[in-house]
């Protein structure tokens, strides 16, 4: 990774790691939960040495990047106004948005907030999904129960304590190698495809655990980061799902004229690749990749499948 560098951005003072060559339109890549831009350092190495200007955040409320107290204050204007104020503090009026899980969902929504100011969105294992009907935190309540863990992170203080009582075992929890294929884990009995990771975390075992993803010097990055600052600025981010979906009312649900690309992984059972079956109907200028054999954490379990997918598309949709 490169030395972090600093900016006062949209009220706060972000972290990010930024390579390559000042030259071509900036890729900006965007980490999920429960992440850091750390998870990025396959990509922003590839990316800058192909000569790529590269930027990866640590977000609002992670890593090196202050965490305001309220809750309001990890909403969609604010995540995204986080990005358009990092370009701002660089002198760019326009980057390429790239975003994993959480990321995801806040680069889809930059040029519905922010037009003008996005080059290009690519989301990774995330898919654009239009405004729902409902509450999304309704909605998960009555399709999985209390349980669920969207819903469990609702509770204010619950989750955080929880995941912040053995942050090693819960970032080993989190960062595994997929144990079931989708197929797999479709076949498994309704109790056995609960989405209460809470529950999981709980009966989780490290030591019996042969699916980790990290190298023990890479877990130790996360762990630190994770020890130091809890998960509450994470959390967060969902406690405001509700407040998302009731301010977006206004917003158009389509992205036109934005190259984008959606990057699928073949074995993520929290976002399956059928999640992006539809997402031609509302983006005009929308290519698809498949990556086979990955879970949730794409960029970390197969990155030069990612770099070469990034690569590509880059090098033709926009050329140095």
């Amino acid at each position: 990774m490169p030395e972090p560098r600093y900016a006062q951005v949209n009220g706060i003072r972000m972290a990010y790691y930024e390579s390559g060559p000042r030259q071509g339109v900036p890729i900006v890549l965007c980490h999920g939960f429960p992440e850091l831009a750390y998870s990025w350092r396959r990509q922003i190495a590839a990316l800058a040495a192909a000569g790529r200007w590269v930027i990866a955040p640590d977000q609002r409320g992670y890593g090196l990047t202050e965490r305001p107290e309220a809750v309001e204050a990890y909403d969609m204007e604010h995540l995204t106004g986080d990005l358009v104020g990092l370009l701002d503090h660089l002198g760019v009026d326009q980057a390429v948005f790239c975003g994993h899980d959480w990321g995801g969902i806040v680069v889809w929504q930059a040029p519905l907030l922010h037009p003008g100011r996005v080059a290009g969105v690519v989301g990774l294992n995330t898919p654009f999904i239009p405004r729902l009907p409902i509450d999304p935190v309704a909605m998960f309540r009555n399709a999985f129960g209390e349980d669920m863990y969207i819903v469990h992170f609702q509770k204010p203080g619950v989750a955080d304590a929880e995941l912040a009582a053995d942050v090693d075992k819960t970032m080993r929890y989190f960062m595994r190698r997929p144990a079931a294929t989708q197929a797999e884990f479709a076949a498994r009995p309704a109790e056995r495809r609960s989405l209460a990771l809470q529950e999981g975390l709980a009966r989780y075992d490290p030591a019996a655990d042969d699916h980790q993803l990290l190298s023990p010097e890479e877990l130790a990055v996360f762990v630190e980061a994770f020890a130091r600052t809890g998960f509450t600025g994470g959390l967060n981010w969902y406690r405001n799902f509700t407040r998302n979906w009731e301010r977006s009312a206004d917003l158009p649900q389509r992205i036109d004229g934005v190259p984008c690309l959606m990057i699928m992984a073949e074995h993520d059972v929290v976002l399956p690749p059928s999640l992006a079956d539809r997402m031609g109907d509302q983006i005009s200028d929308l290519e698809k990749v498949l990556v086979e054999d990955s879970g949730h954490w794409t960029q970390q379990e197969q990155p030069e499948r990612v770099n070469a997918i990034l690569l590509d598309w880059l090098d033709r949709r926009f050329p140095l």
